[in-house]
C-alpha cells in the first residue's frame, strides 16, 4: 500500500502546480540538461525534434526576419517561437504560433508547435485541444499522444493522461520518455511507489537522459531516501556535475519541505476551503 496522502491545502497545492507545470518545460528535443531546475518531462513534438538552440536571442532577431519576410515560412515560425520560450517570453512564443496557424490553420506541424506553447504559457485546456488538431486517429502521432496526456496531467485528469500514453505506448512500446511521464502522472497523483516503478523502467531504457534521472531521483528523494536520490543524481558523472546536481536536487527537496511545513501551519478550516 502506498501512503495515504490528505487533501492538499492552497499552499501544497501552488506546489504541486509548480512541479506539475514543470513538465511541460523542458521542449521537444532530445537534448539533455546539466541539471534539474524542477522535475521535468517531455511534450514530445516531432516538429522540433531538434537540438535547443545555442544561442536564443540570436535566433530571435534571425528568425523574426524570415517571419516577417514569409509569414508562410514554417520551420522560422516554430523556431522563432522556440527561441522565445528558451529566453523565458512564452506569451510572446504564443502570440507568433497563433498568427502562423492563422496563416496555415491546416499545418499539423504549427499546430503541434501551438500547443507546445500553450501549454507551456499555462493554457492546458487550449493547448489539449489544439494538439487535438495536430494528428488524427487514423494517423496517430505517439510524441503528440504524449504531449496530450501531459496537459492532461496539469488539469488534474490523471486516469485520462494515462490512457493517452497507453495509446502511445502501443505505438513506441517502453518509450522512456513516454515512461517518464507516466512516472510523473504518478507522481501528481501522490503515488510514489509507482512513480518509482515507472521512471525505473524508464531509466533502464535510457540511463543516460538526463530529465529521467532527475525525475526517478526527486521521487526517491520525495519519499525519504535522500541519500539514495542523491547516489542517483550523480551516477556516471564528473564531479563537478555531480555535486551541482546533487545541490539542485536538494534545493527542489528544501522547497516542497517548507511547503509543507507552511500548509501544516493552516488551519484545518483554512485547508478546507480550498
Amino acid at each position: 500500500m502506498f501512503e495515504k496522502f490528505p487533501r492538499p491545502s492552497g499552499r501544497v497545492r501552488r506546489l504541486a502546480g509548480t512541479v506539475s507545470a514543470a513538465i511541460l518545460l523542458i521542449g521537444l528535443s532530445a537534448c539533455q540538461t546539466s541539471g534539474p531546475s524542477d522535475i521535468t518531462g517531455s511534450l514530445g513534438d516531432t516538429a522540433e525534434a531538434t537540438p535547443a538552440p545555442a544561442d536564443p536571442r540570436r535566433d530571435i532577431a534571425t528568425y523574426h526576419e524570415r517571419v516577417r519576410a514569409n509569414p508562410k515560412d514554417t520551420d522560422a515560425a516554430l523556431k522563432y517561437a522556440r527561441a522565445l520560450r528558451a529566453t523565458g517570453q512564452r506569451a510572446q512564443a504564443v502570440a507568433v504560433m497563433e498568427q502562423a496557424v492563422l496563416v496555415q490553420p491546416s499545418n499539423k506541424a504549427l499546430l503541434a508547435g501551438y500547443g507546445r506553447a500553450l501549454a507551456d504559457n499555462g493554457n492546458f485546456q487550449q493547448a489539449f485541444d489544439v494538439l487535438g488538431r495536430a494528428h488524427t486517429p487514423e494517423d496517430p502521432d505517439w510524441r503528440i499522444l504524449s504531449a496530450q496526456g501531459a496537459v492532461l496531467d496539469q488539469l488534474d485528469r490523471h486516469d485520462e493522461a494515462r490512457q493517452y500514453y497507453a495509446s502511445a505506448l502501443k505505438i513506441v512500446p517502453d518509450d522512456p520518455s513516454v515512461l517518464s511521464n507516466i512516472g510523473l502522472s504518478y507522481l501528481l497523483s501522490k503515488d510514489l511507489p509507482k512513480a518509482e516503478e515507472t521512471l525505473r523502467r524508464a531509466r533502464e531504457r535510457a540511463p543516460g537522459d538526463m530529465r529521467v534521472r532527475t525525475n526517478l531521483a526527486v521521487v526517491v528523494g520525495l519519499q525519504g531516501r535522500q541519500s539514495e536520490a542523491e547516489t542517483i543524481m550523480k551516477a556516471d558523472l564528473p564531479a563537478e556535475q555531480g555535486s551541482a546536481n546533487v545541490a539542485a536536487l536538494k534545493r527542489l527537496l528544501a522547497r516542497r519541505d517548507a511547503s509543507r511545513t507552511d500548509a501544516e501551519k493552516i488551519p484545518v478550516a483554512a485547508s478546507r476551503r480550498d
